[in-house]
């Protein structure tokens, strides 16, 4: 019983009475023990009850003392010979101030049921953790107690330090970020990205090299990151000992990821998960501690990001200490919510309390919680990870920017691509140093908004704005022009190697190609739609128009709303007011079109009932904000769309289609499209409200549920949205912007899904439309050249030919002036007569398989081929894998 415990080790009252079997109790009053035994052995219950008074009639003294005086009753003195050796030669006897229970024979008392007392056990310090006193006084156990060095149950004991890594890093499948130098070891710079398809980080094996310690930099590169004054720390200008940098005395200890992620972690994750662990720590360059994470659409970069924070809030190189306390994550406001889901799907709601602000409730409230999130420290912290919008963010920028912040998470950071803009000039007054981006489009329009987003993650790294656009934009754009001397583009080429050789160590890229190992196959088409004779003549009339005429110049300058208002009538022709805008316009609209529409398609066929009709009227009046009629035979685009509609509705193989137009007003004729036809639909668009928008998104994924299109707005819907229960999506019209299409594209190909998707991207052939669409493979090339750092990209178009908006091909004068542009190899007269090699360039559409109006019986989509048409004349395939 040496370990016993007592749980009131230093009141003496309560301090029980135990006596071992074969102890000899002797007695100084005689009499005390002629009374004794005279009591019934067995008889237990006087042992344990409470004597009320020393002195009275039922007392079981002797009647020699029962007459003394209070100084007579005095509790007699025991002498215990202690038996704890199994030798009983070898005992010997303790003497203790002990009460001796009057009336209780204790000669043949059992040895289990009276045990010695023993003094409190101490709970000694870990081993390794004990300093000279705790040694001492732990060699000598006679000296622990109260006023020993040792410490008894219920004292405050010593915190035991952990001198190991939190994790395991020798296991089979440990994710190890960074592991201390054995000795003897060299010091060697940690890998970088070097190409769209490199492997960035260390392998997984923990018999990899050893990576260079976290305050190690890249010498041949350290003077491009203005550095900061070196400090030294207060012990050490005192002369006590420690050197400048913080735990440089302490022990080293390899960083690994938790096993519950890292086993998670697919092979392309786990070494971006080591790319930004190597930035973030200034490991790549001296005092820069930014990255942006550029993975395209489906590889997990929410997952990634995960890990690392998770990391840096556990662990440092330092054993038992953190790298940092507090992170904040920034976001669309769509997102807020699906952050904190994916933070505790992936790290369980035990380990993580994510604090998701999405402005709900009063400004006091949220600046309350806002103020507890900074001023929070050590313990005190409960949501470790703040998760808000960037409009909320910008509001309470001066409660989050009072104190310093030990991680920035920026998604959808392509929102920071003006650095004049407020978010950004929000974002950048922060108290932080490491800043990591997420986006899959870094470059959207030109080089300077990528510029803005290398000097938010580092500042400095490229220079000042202006010295960024004399040495490297304008060369490279020189150099991409089509029209460009042999001069220009060699030195646009080594201009661009220089600025790859910088940027490629703070910025990890790689395509959709890494998920043809985990999804099934994807088909991309780009589908070209002549336009109907009513919309030609639509379209040339308004060309004519006073509008047009005023917005173009002879300096080439343009309206922007000019340039809307042709798309809209490349969409359908009810979405304009022809009526108001465009003078004779009777002279080419035939009365059928004033005259036909669904409305009177439902009369006559009587579908529905009269709540229906009276729900698509409503619809049709709401479309363009009069009672403008609406038939899709009058749009090609919308004819095939609903050709297509009518066959999956029909198919067994019960499809999905998601549907993503730029303009609510097309939105709305897609509604009363499919309210007339009794096609089951939902739709998401700028105006639902947050909550709403994952309910049915949820709904729509249930494959038991009938509905099987979804009306998708771009702007509002197009990032981070999950679509996995459709194989199948139409981008009805395009943006100036590549990365709303390529956003809102990437809803189904993700993972989770488990058929073949489908992807459509109709253009108007020889219109405005078809103008943009070459304007997005201009930037694209251009993205490809600097972020996934291809050479030979095909120089397709000219600066001064996408100036040519309004210059139109229609009536048949082409099948596709892009491909005309492409100047293709593989197609004679029009028809392809070189497959396309395969893996195909997703970035240039001159790789992909071409097929003509007569040539697409040898497209692989058996729904696109029952639906050609007049509507149909040309056709770019794209295949995954």
């Amino acid at each position: 019983m040496s370990g016993s415990v007592s749980l009131f080790p230093n009141r003496r009252l309560f301090k029980p009475f135990v006596c071992p079997a074969k102890n000899k109790l002797k007695s100084n009053d005689a009499n005390e023990e002629s009374s004794s035994t005279q009591q019934k052995p067995g008889s237990l219950k006087r042992l344990f009850s409470v004597r009320k008074t020393p002195a009275g009639p039922s007392s079981s003294l002797s009647s020699s003392s029962s007459s003394s005086t209070l100084v007579s009753r005095k509790r007699p003195r025991l002498t215990i010979e202690s038996t704890e050796e199994p030798d009983d030669s070898e005992s010997t006897a303790v003497t203790d101030d002990r009460p001796c229970l009057p009336g209780v024979n204790y000669n043949g008392m059992s040895k289990k049921l009276f045990r010695p007392f023993r003094p409190p056990t101490v709970i000694r310090p870990v081993s390794g953790d004990l300093d000279e006193d705790d040694s001492a006084a732990g060699d000598h156990p006679q000296q622990q107690g109260a006023g020993g060095g040792g410490r008894s149950l219920g004292v405050r004991r010593r915190v035991a330090v952990a001198r190991g890594p939190r994790y395991n890093p020798d296991t089979e499948d440990a994710v190890v970020l960074y592991r201390p130098l054995e000795p003897g070891e060299k010091e060697q710079p940690p890998p970088v990205a070097g190409s769209t398809n490199a492997t960035p980080g260390l392998t997984r094996s923990p018999s990899a090299a050893s990576s260079s310690s976290s305050t190690a930099a890249s010498s041949s590169s350290s003077s491009l990151v203005p550095s900061k004054p070196a400090t030294k720390s207060l012990k050490s200008l005192l002369g006590l000992g420690g050197g400048g940098g913080d735990g440089e005395q302490q022990q080293q200890v390899a960083v690994v990821v938790d096993p519950a992620l890292g086993r998670k972690l697919r092979p392309h994750q786990v070494d971006g998960v080591k790319f930004m662990y190597n930035c973030v720590m200034g490991r790549i360059y001296q005092n820069a501690q930014g990255c942006i994470m550029a993975d395209e659409m489906g590889l997990g970069k929410t997952l990634q990001c995960i890990a690392l924070l998770w990391t840096l809030l556990q662990q440092s190189p330092v054993a038992g200490k953190p790298t940092i306390e507090k992170c904040i994550v920034a976001c669309p406001s769509s997102l807020v919510k699906n952050w904190a889901n994916e933070l505790v799907k992936w790290l369980g709601s035990t380990k993580i309390s994510p604090l998701a602000c999405d402005n709900k409730g009063t400004k006091e409230k949220v600046t309350a919680s806002l103020r507890h999130f900074i001023s929070a420290r050590g313990r005190m912290i409960i949501h470790p990870v703040l998760i808000i919008s960037y409009e909320t963010l910008r509001t309470y920028i001066k409660v989050l920017g009072s104190a310093p912040i030990g991680l920035l998470l920026c998604d959808e950071g392509h929102r920071l691509k003006n650095s004049a803009s407020q978010t950004f000039q929000a974002l950048n007054s922060l108290q932080v140093e490491r800043r990591v981006i997420l986006s899959g489009t870094p470059i959207q329009n030109d080089l300077s908004e990528y510029f803005s987003l290398l000097n938010f993650t580092n500042p400095g790294l490229l220079g000042s704005t202006q010295e960024f656009r004399k040495k490297y934009e304008l060369p490279i754009l020189r150099g991409r022009d089509s029209l460009a001397t042999d001069a220009e583009q060699q030195n646009g080429d080594a201009k661009l190697a220089e600025l790859n050789g910088i940027a490629s160590k703070v910025i990890i890229r790689r395509t959709n190609d890494l998920l043809s190992k985990y999804l099934p196959v994807k088909y991309e088409h780009v589908v070209f739609c002549p336009l109907t004779d009513l919309q030609t003549d639509l379209y040339e009339l308004f060309l004519k128009s006073k509008e047009a005429r005023e917005a173009i110049g002879e300096g080439g300058k343009c309206s922007l709303q000019t340039i809307i208002n042709l798309g809209k009538l490349c969409n359908h022709p009810s979405l304009m007011d022809i009526k108001g805008s465009l003078d004779g316009y009777d002279a080419v609209t035939p009365k059928e079109y004033f005259t036909d529409s669904l409305r009177s398609e439902a009369r006559s066929t009587g579908g529905g009932g009269s709540r229906r009709q009276a729900a698509i009227m409503s619809m049709s009046r709401n479309t363009s904000g009069g009672d403008r009629p609406f038939h899709p035979k009058w749009s090609s685009k919308m004819a095939l769309l609903d050709r297509m509609l009518q066959q999956i509705s029909k198919s067994p193989e019960r499809d999905k289609i998601v549907i993503i137009s730029n303009y609510t007003q097309t939105l709305n004729l897609f509604e009363t499209l499919c309210e007339a036809r009794g096609f089951g639909h939902y739709r998401l668009d700028g105006s639902m409200t947050i909550g709403k928008r994952q309910q049915i998104v949820d709904r729509f994924n249930d494959p038991k549920d009938s509905a099987f299109v979804f009306l998708l707005s771009s702007k509002a819907g197009g990032c981070g949205i999950n679509l996995v229960g459709a194989n199948r999506l139409v981008l009805f019209d395009s943006s100036f912007n590549p990365a709303d299409n390529l956003q809102a594209c990437g809803r189904i190909w993700r993972d989770g899904q488990k058929k073949t998707c489908f992807i459509y991207t109709f253009v108007t052939t020889g219109t405005v439309e078809e103008k943009i669409f070459q304007r997005q493979s201009y930037k694209t090339s251009l993205s490809t050249c600097v972020i996934d750092e291809q050479e030979n990209v095909e120089r397709h178009f000219s600066r001064d030919e996408m100036r040519q908006l309004f210059k139109s091909k229609l009536r048949g004068q082409t099948m596709s002036e892009t491909h005309d542009q492409f100047k293709c190899r593989r197609c004679v007269r029009g028809h392809q007569a070189i497959k396309a090699p395969e893996p195909m360039d997703f970035a240039d559409h001159n790789s992909w398989d071409h097929f003509a109006a007569s040539d697409c019986n040898k497209l692989q989509d058996h729904l696109l081929k029952s639906c050609m048409g007049r509507d149909i004349s040309f056709v770019f395939q794209y295949k995954s894998h």
